[in-house]
C-alpha cells in the first residue's frame, strides 16, 4: 500500500511524500517549503514530481538536491514543459568545484504532451543537459505506474496518479495439484496474457488458459495528487479520465467557497468545486490540500466542510 504523509503545515508550502510500504523507496510530490520533511527522507526519494514551478510549488528543490547530492544514485524529476531548462538553472547557479561526476544523475522527464515526453540527462560538475529519447509513458519502476492530466493554472499544472502494480493470486483450495514452480509460471504465463503458454504439472503438460481459473487478478491501489487547476470543465473533463474511481486524491482546495472570486481570478478551485469534481469522479477517499496561507485554522475547518458536504452529495 503507498502510504502519504503531507509535510507541510498549514501556513507553509505544499510538498507531499509517498511512500512505499515495506521498501526503502519514496517518491516527493512539489517541493514547496515544508518543515516536516526530514534529510532522511530527502535521501531516500527516487523520484520527483513537480506539478508546475510557481515559487511555493518548488522554493525548496535546491534543499532537495543539496541532501541529495553525494548518494551516487540516479533520481528521476518529472514536470511540465520547459522543466529541464529550470533544473538547469538551479543547478548551475551554485559552484561545484569540490563534486565528483559520479556523485548524482538527475534524469530529467519534461512532460509536453499526453503522448510525448522528453527524457534529459544532467550531471555535475558542468550539469550539461543531454536529451536522450522521448518516450510516450512519464514514470514506471518495480512498484507503480504514473499517469498524469495537464491542467491549465494560466501555466500546465500536472496532476499525477500512481497505480500500485496488479498482483496475482492464486486459489490454493481451488487446485487439487500439489505446489510447485508451475505456479509461478502460471502466474507469468497470465500476466502476459499468453493462454497458450504449456505448464507442465506432475508431468501432464496442460494449456495455461485451461488453469487460469485458479488465478485472479487484484487490481493495484490508485493514488492521486491534484495541484493547482482552474475551475472549468476541460479542466474537469482531464481529471474524470485519470482519476475515476480511484482509491484516494490530494486535490487542491486553495479557496473558502466565499472567497471563489479570487478562485477565478488566479485559476484556482475552492472547496465545493474540488469536492464535487471528486465526487463526479467517483474515488473512494478524497482530501483537500494546499490552502491559501492567509487563511487560519477556522478558515480550514470552514473549507474541509464544504469540500465534505460537495464530496459525499
Amino acid at each position: 500500500m503507498l502510504q502519504v504523509e503531507i509535510k507541510s503545515l498549514l501556513k507553509e508550502d505544499i510538498s507531499i511524500l509517498i511512500k512505499v510500504a515495506n521498501s526503502g523507496k519514496h517518491y516527493l510530490c512539489d517541493c514547496g517549503e515544508a518543515s516536516l520533511l526530514t534529510v532522511k527522507e530527502i535521501q531516500t526519494v527516487s523520484a520527483v514530481f513537480i506539478s508546475h514551478t510557481h515559487i511555493d510549488h518548488f522554493a525548496n528543490f535546491d534543499g532537495i538536491f543539496r541532501h541529495q547530492i553525494g548518494s551516487g544514485e540516479k533520481v528521476v524529476i518529472c514536470g511540465p514543459k520547459n522543466i529541464h531548462h529550470q533544473v538547469e538553472a538551479r543547478l548551475k547557479s551554485y559552484t561545484w568545484n569540490l563534486i565528483d561526476e559520479k556523485a548524482i544523475e538527475y534524469e530529467i522527464r519534461e512532460i509536453v504532451s499526453k503522448e510525448e515526453i522528453n527524457v534529459y540527462t544532467i550531471r555535475p560538475p558542468h550539469w550539461n543537459l543531454e536529451l536522450v529519447k522521448t518516450q510516450n509513458f512519464l514514470f514506471e519502476d518495480e512498484y507503480v505506474n504514473v499517469d498524469f492530466a495537464i491542467l491549465d493554472h494560466k501555466t500546465d499544472s500536472i496532476a499525477y496518479l500512481f497505480k500500485e502494480k496488479d498482483t496475482v493470486t492464486f486459489h490454493e483450495n481451488a487446485s487439487d495439484f500439489k505446489k510447485g514452480k508451475w505456479i509461478s509460471e502460471l502466474k507469468t504465463a497470465f500476466e502476459n496474457n499468453d493462454s497458450e503458454k504449456e505448464i507442465e504439472i506432475e508431468n501432464t503438460m496442460y494449456k495455461a488458459s485451461e488453469l487460469f481459473h485458479l488465478l485472479s487478478r487484484n487490481e493495484g491501489y490508485k493514488l492521486g495528487v491534484i495541484m493547482d487547476h482552474a475551475v472549468d470543465e476541460i479542466n474537469y473533463q482531464k481529471i474524470k479520465s485519470v482519476f475515476i474511481n480511484a482509491d484516494l486524491v490530494y486535490i487542491e482546495t486553495f479557496y473558502k467557497d466565499t472567497d471563489q472570486e479570487f478562485a477565478k481570478i488566479n485559476y484556482h478551485s475552492f472547496a465545493s468545486a474540488s469536492g464535487k469534481i471528486m465526487n463526479d469522479c467517483k474515488v473512494k477517499q478524497a482530501v483537500p490540500i494546499h490552502f491559501s496561507r492567509r487563511y487560519t485554522e477556522d478558515d480550514q475547518q470552514e473549507i474541509e466542510i464544504a469540500f465534505y458536504k460537495a464530496f459525499r452529495n
